[in-house]
Protein backbone atom coordinates (compact mmCIF):
# COMPACT_ATOMS: atom_id res chain seq x y z
CA UNK A 1 0.00 0.00 0.00
CA UNK A 2 2.90 2.37 0.74
CA UNK A 3 4.51 1.98 -2.69
CA UNK A 4 1.17 2.17 -4.50
CA UNK A 5 0.78 5.74 -3.22
CA UNK A 6 3.23 7.74 -5.40
CA UNK A 7 2.88 10.92 -3.36
CA UNK A 8 3.69 9.17 -0.09
CA UNK A 9 6.55 7.25 -1.67
CA UNK A 10 8.07 10.42 -3.09
CA UNK A 11 7.89 12.64 -0.02
CA UNK A 12 8.73 9.89 2.47
CA UNK A 13 11.38 7.96 0.55
CA UNK A 14 12.65 9.68 -2.59
CA UNK A 15 12.74 13.30 -1.39
CA UNK A 16 15.52 12.71 1.19
CA UNK A 17 17.60 11.01 -1.50
CA UNK A 18 16.99 13.95 -3.82
CA UNK A 19 18.23 16.28 -1.08
CA UNK A 20 21.33 14.09 -0.73
CA UNK A 21 22.09 14.32 -4.45
CA UNK A 22 21.50 18.07 -4.66
CA UNK A 23 23.29 19.19 -1.52
CA UNK A 24 26.02 16.59 -1.99
CA UNK A 25 26.67 17.97 -5.47
CA UNK A 26 26.73 21.54 -4.16
CA UNK A 27 29.24 20.62 -1.46
CA UNK A 28 31.28 18.35 -3.74
CA UNK A 29 34.97 18.62 -2.85
CA UNK A 30 34.26 20.33 0.48
CA UNK A 31 34.85 17.48 2.91
CA UNK A 32 33.99 19.54 5.98
CA UNK A 33 30.60 20.48 4.56
CA UNK A 34 29.91 16.93 3.38
CA UNK A 35 30.62 15.66 6.89
CA UNK A 36 27.75 17.86 8.05
CA UNK A 37 25.34 17.12 5.19
CA UNK A 38 25.63 13.32 5.13
CA UNK A 39 24.61 12.69 8.79
CA UNK A 40 21.99 15.42 8.43
CA UNK A 41 20.40 13.76 5.42
CA UNK A 42 20.52 10.40 7.21
CA UNK A 43 18.60 11.93 10.12
CA UNK A 44 16.15 13.64 7.76
CA UNK A 45 15.60 10.28 6.02
CA UNK A 46 14.74 8.57 9.29
CA UNK A 47 12.23 11.28 10.19
CA UNK A 48 10.64 11.33 6.72
CA UNK A 49 10.19 7.57 6.44
CA UNK A 50 8.76 7.20 9.94
CA UNK A 51 7.16 10.39 11.30
CA UNK A 52 5.85 11.73 7.99
CA UNK A 53 4.94 8.37 6.49
CA UNK A 54 3.13 7.03 9.55
CA UNK A 55 1.28 10.25 10.32
CA UNK A 56 -0.09 10.26 6.77
CA UNK A 57 -0.68 6.51 6.52
CA UNK A 58 -2.44 6.10 9.86
CA UNK A 59 -4.71 9.05 9.05
CA UNK A 60 -5.58 7.51 5.68
CA UNK A 61 -6.22 4.03 7.08
CA UNK A 62 -8.44 5.36 9.83
CA UNK A 63 -10.42 7.72 7.58
CA UNK A 64 -10.97 5.10 4.88
CA UNK A 65 -12.22 2.60 7.42
CA UNK A 66 -9.39 0.15 6.82
CA UNK A 67 -8.48 -0.03 10.50
CA UNK A 68 -12.11 -0.59 11.43
CA UNK A 69 -12.46 -3.45 8.94
CA UNK A 70 -9.16 -5.04 10.00
CA UNK A 71 -10.27 -4.84 13.61
CA UNK A 72 -13.36 -6.89 12.69
CA UNK A 73 -11.39 -9.72 11.05
CA UNK A 74 -9.64 -12.69 12.68
CA UNK A 75 -6.27 -11.04 11.95
CA UNK A 76 -4.83 -9.79 15.26
CA UNK A 77 -4.84 -6.01 15.26
CA UNK A 78 -1.41 -5.87 16.85
CA UNK A 79 0.01 -7.98 14.02
CA UNK A 80 -1.41 -5.61 11.40
CA UNK A 81 -0.04 -2.55 13.20
CA UNK A 82 3.33 -4.27 13.61
CA UNK A 83 3.41 -4.78 9.83
CA UNK A 84 2.80 -1.07 9.24
CA UNK A 85 5.51 -0.10 11.71
CA UNK A 86 7.86 -2.72 10.30
CA UNK A 87 7.41 -1.33 6.80
CA UNK A 88 8.33 2.17 7.98
CA UNK A 89 11.33 0.86 9.90
CA UNK A 90 12.55 -1.12 6.90
CA UNK A 91 12.30 1.94 4.64
CA UNK A 92 14.28 3.97 7.18
CA UNK A 93 17.03 1.35 7.40
CA UNK A 94 17.27 1.19 3.59
CA UNK A 95 17.53 4.97 3.45
CA UNK A 96 20.38 5.07 5.95
CA UNK A 97 22.26 2.34 4.09
CA UNK A 98 21.84 4.24 0.79
CA UNK A 99 23.19 7.40 2.43
CA UNK A 100 26.19 5.49 3.81
CA UNK A 101 26.94 3.89 0.43
CA UNK A 102 26.50 7.16 -1.45
CA UNK A 103 28.81 9.00 0.95
CA UNK A 104 31.48 6.35 0.39
CA UNK A 105 31.12 5.81 -3.35
CA UNK A 106 30.20 9.26 -4.68
CA UNK A 107 31.28 11.83 -2.10
CA UNK A 108 34.63 10.40 -1.05
CA UNK A 109 33.88 9.96 2.65
CA UNK A 110 35.04 6.84 4.46
CA UNK A 111 33.01 4.02 5.88
CA UNK A 112 31.33 4.68 9.25
CA UNK A 113 33.66 5.06 12.20
CA UNK A 114 31.41 2.95 14.41
CA UNK A 115 28.82 0.61 12.87
CA UNK A 116 27.35 -0.34 16.27
CA UNK A 117 26.78 3.31 17.16
CA UNK A 118 25.22 3.88 13.74
CA UNK A 119 22.82 0.99 14.36
CA UNK A 120 21.98 2.26 17.85
CA UNK A 121 21.05 5.78 16.78
CA UNK A 122 19.23 4.54 13.70
CA UNK A 123 17.09 2.27 15.87
CA UNK A 124 16.52 5.00 18.46
CA UNK A 125 15.60 7.48 15.75
CA UNK A 126 13.23 5.06 14.03
CA UNK A 127 11.48 4.14 17.28
CA UNK A 128 11.22 7.77 18.41
CA UNK A 129 9.87 9.24 15.17
CA UNK A 130 7.62 6.25 14.46
CA UNK A 131 5.89 6.65 17.82
CA UNK A 132 5.62 10.41 17.34
CA UNK A 133 4.19 9.90 13.84
CA UNK A 134 1.44 7.61 15.13
CA UNK A 135 0.73 9.99 18.00
CA UNK A 136 0.60 13.00 15.67
CA UNK A 137 -1.86 11.24 13.37
CA UNK A 138 -4.44 11.48 16.16
CA UNK A 139 -4.61 15.29 15.81
CA UNK A 140 -4.87 15.35 12.00
CA UNK A 141 -8.56 15.94 11.13
CA UNK A 142 -8.58 14.18 7.74
CA UNK A 143 -6.29 12.80 5.07
CA UNK A 144 -6.56 15.89 2.85
CA UNK A 145 -5.05 17.93 5.67
CA UNK A 146 -2.36 15.37 6.52
CA UNK A 147 0.45 16.71 4.23
CA UNK A 148 -0.07 20.25 5.53
CA UNK A 149 -0.02 19.11 9.15
CA UNK A 150 3.09 16.95 8.78
CA UNK A 151 5.00 19.57 6.78
CA UNK A 152 4.10 22.17 9.39
CA UNK A 153 6.24 20.11 11.79
CA UNK A 154 8.73 18.50 9.41
CA UNK A 155 10.01 21.52 7.48
CA UNK A 156 10.78 23.84 10.43
CA UNK A 157 12.40 20.99 12.36
CA UNK A 158 14.80 19.99 9.57
CA UNK A 159 15.81 23.59 8.93
CA UNK A 160 16.72 24.36 12.55
CA UNK A 161 18.25 20.97 13.40
CA UNK A 162 21.43 21.12 11.36
CA UNK A 163 20.43 18.93 8.45
CA UNK A 164 22.06 21.15 5.83
CA UNK A 165 24.56 23.08 7.96
CA UNK A 166 26.21 23.03 11.36
CA UNK A 167 23.55 23.57 14.01
CA UNK A 168 25.99 25.79 15.92
CA UNK A 169 25.46 28.41 13.20
CA UNK A 170 21.75 28.67 14.01
CA UNK A 171 20.70 31.78 16.01
CA UNK A 172 20.67 31.16 19.74
CA UNK A 173 16.90 31.08 20.29
CA UNK A 174 16.33 28.65 17.40
CA UNK A 175 19.26 26.53 18.51
CA UNK A 176 17.73 26.21 21.98
CA UNK A 177 14.46 25.04 20.41
CA UNK A 178 16.35 22.57 18.21
CA UNK A 179 18.21 21.18 21.22
CA UNK A 180 14.88 20.44 22.89
CA UNK A 181 13.72 18.41 19.86
CA UNK A 182 14.88 14.89 18.98
CA UNK A 183 16.18 15.32 15.42
CA UNK A 184 19.32 17.26 16.30
CA UNK A 185 20.27 14.56 18.80
CA UNK A 186 19.69 11.78 16.29
CA UNK A 187 21.94 13.67 13.86
CA UNK A 188 24.59 14.10 16.58
CA UNK A 189 24.64 10.35 17.10
CA UNK A 190 24.76 9.62 13.38
CA UNK A 191 27.54 12.17 12.95
CA UNK A 192 29.57 10.50 15.68
CA UNK A 193 29.08 7.12 14.04
CA UNK A 194 29.74 8.27 10.48
CA UNK A 195 32.32 11.02 10.85
CA UNK A 196 33.77 12.06 14.20
CA UNK A 197 34.19 8.71 15.92
CA UNK A 198 32.92 9.92 19.31
CA UNK A 199 31.97 7.16 21.73
CA UNK A 200 28.65 6.50 23.41
CA UNK A 201 29.96 8.12 26.61
CA UNK A 202 30.03 11.46 24.75
CA UNK A 203 26.42 11.05 23.62
CA UNK A 204 24.60 10.22 26.84
CA UNK A 205 22.69 13.50 26.75
CA UNK A 206 21.55 12.82 23.19
CA UNK A 207 20.33 9.35 24.13
CA UNK A 208 18.40 10.75 27.10
CA UNK A 209 16.60 13.38 25.01
CA UNK A 210 15.66 10.84 22.32
CA UNK A 211 14.48 8.38 24.98
CA UNK A 212 12.26 11.03 26.59
CA UNK A 213 10.64 11.86 23.25
CA UNK A 214 10.25 8.13 22.56
CA UNK A 215 8.46 7.63 25.87
CA UNK A 216 6.18 10.59 25.19
CA UNK A 217 5.48 9.33 21.66
CA UNK A 218 4.58 5.83 22.84
CA UNK A 219 2.35 7.21 25.59
CA UNK A 220 0.33 9.50 23.31
CA UNK A 221 0.29 6.99 20.43
CA UNK A 222 -1.36 4.41 22.69
CA UNK A 223 -3.55 6.85 24.61
CA UNK A 224 -5.07 8.45 21.51
CA UNK A 225 -5.32 5.36 19.31
CA UNK A 226 -8.71 4.38 17.90
CA UNK A 227 -9.72 1.95 15.17
CA UNK A 228 -12.36 4.33 13.84
CA UNK A 229 -12.70 8.03 13.05
CA UNK A 230 -14.41 10.39 15.47
CA UNK A 231 -17.41 10.40 13.12
CA UNK A 232 -17.85 6.67 13.68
Amino acid sequence: MFWRNPTAAFFSFLLPLLFLVLFGAIASGDKEQLEVIVPGIAGLSIMATTFNALANQMTFLREQGVLKRIHGTPLPGNAYLAGILGNAATNALIQVLIVVLASRLFFGLGWPQDWALLALFTILGVACFASLGVAFSHVIPNFDAAPAYTNLVFLPVIFISGVFYDVDNVPGALRDIAEALPLVHVIDGLSAALVTGEGISDLVGDVVVIALWLAAGVFFAIRGFTWTTQRD
